[in-house]
């Protein structure tokens, strides 16, 4: 079995794309993923990087032709999130509260595809309680453990990890001591499962 760490923010849409690419991934092959939920401002700040919709030509190439691409190329559907970017301190937590209560892969597909498929604002704490809700996930429990100090350091240390670890930006993968960056790379991903 190939196992693959992977240090994501419900923020990127890459990291989604590089989501939904995974799971088809692990169904096909004997490959088991280690969730890593990072806060990527935190990655940003530590290696002085920046988004690359920043950049407003590369932003516009990214948005509007080559995330396209990609969702069609993995059967992926993509709508891109009007409120981008949006603070996700709050949901990265609630990963991590998620994964206390049991119930962290309902949560990440419920975020996913809040984000990046239903272009939910999830920058506002109403509609993240109402997203929870309507998933049926105990959105009181999960909010008030994002307030929990264990919960915040859970999410600092593994974004402190993953800079120590080489990745500068979302979504990074490890297969052992080899980093992938950035869901265009998961062919090389695929090569070395095959």
């Amino acid at each position: 079995m190939t196992t693959l760490d992977f240090y994501f923010d419900f923020g990127s849409p890459t990291a989604f794309l590089a989501y939904e690419r995974l799971l088809q991934l692990q169904a096909e092959y004997d490959l088991k993923i280690n969730f890593k939920p990072m806060l990527l401002g935190g990655v940003f700040k530590a290696t002085h990087n920046q988004s690359p919709v920043s950049i407003p030509a590369k932003g516009m190439y990214m948005m509007k032709h080559d995330l396209p691409r990609f969702a069609k190329r993995y059967g992926v559907e993509l709508t891109m999130n009007p409120n981008f970017p949006i603070n996700t301190l709050p949901l990265m937590r609630g990963a991590y509260a998620a994964l206390e209560l049991g119930c962290f892969d309902k949560y990440c597909r419920t975020i996913f595809d809040a984000m990046w498929k239903q272009g939910a604002n999830l920058g506002d704490p109403a509609v993240i309680k109402s997203t929870l809700d309507e998933a049926d996930l105990d959105s009181d429990k999960l909010i008030a453990l994002t307030q929990d100090q264990s919960i915040k350091d859970k999410l600092a240390d593994t974004t402190t990890e993953a800079v120590s670890k080489g990745a500068f930006g979302a979504p990074t993968m490890f297969v052992g001591d080899e980093m992938f960056f950035g869901q265009d790379r998961l062919d090389f991903i695929e090569e070395l499962l095959k």
